[in-house]
């Protein structure tokens, strides 16, 4: 009987392997808009909540809401989206989507349809209704607290 550790079996390394995956995916597919996973989840959601503060966007989007400013600040030099005070409390930020950044979002969004095409291409109809079902059981599971 071994001792080894069988890693490349683990849950935690095929989820890592699969996010590198749909990272690369994502870079091939998109990389002509010079945006981010990230930064198309925060513009994505953006559309769907205009006027959202910035630590309620980093729930949404399961980022940090500790560093999601360097984030918006580079999606603000963009020119995507302005960022503004809340007038009952100027310290909470409140974001919108630019004209620009709509149009972003729009002329995005088929290549990241694309992208989740791509990633599940390997699994048959049933497979990926499946794959979809367990990770989001998984990520439901699991405390907001660590996906942040």
């Amino acid at each position: 009987m071994s001792d080894r550790f069988a890693f490349e079996q683990a849950p935690g390394h095929l989820i890592r392997r699969a996010h590198q995956i749909a990272v690369a995916v994502f870079a091939e597919e998109v990389g002509a808009h010079a945006v981010t996973p990230v930064q198309f989840a925060i513009l994505n959601a953006l559309m769907q909540q205009p006027g959202v503060d910035q630590v309620t966007l980093a729930q949404r989007v399961a980022f940090d809401a500790a560093t999601i400013g360097s984030v918006i600040g580079r999606l603000e030099k963009k020119g995507w989206l302005r960022r503004q005070a809340a007038e009952t409390d100027r310290r909470r930020k409140l974001l919108w989507l630019t004209a620009e950044g709509e149009r972003a979002v729009l002329a995005m969004t088929p290549a990241v349809a694309l992208v989740q095409q791509r990633i599940l291409e390997p699994l048959d109809d049933g497979e990926q209704q499946q794959m979809l079902a367990l990770l989001a059981k998984l990520v439901m599971h699991h405390p907001r607290s660590l996906s942040t």
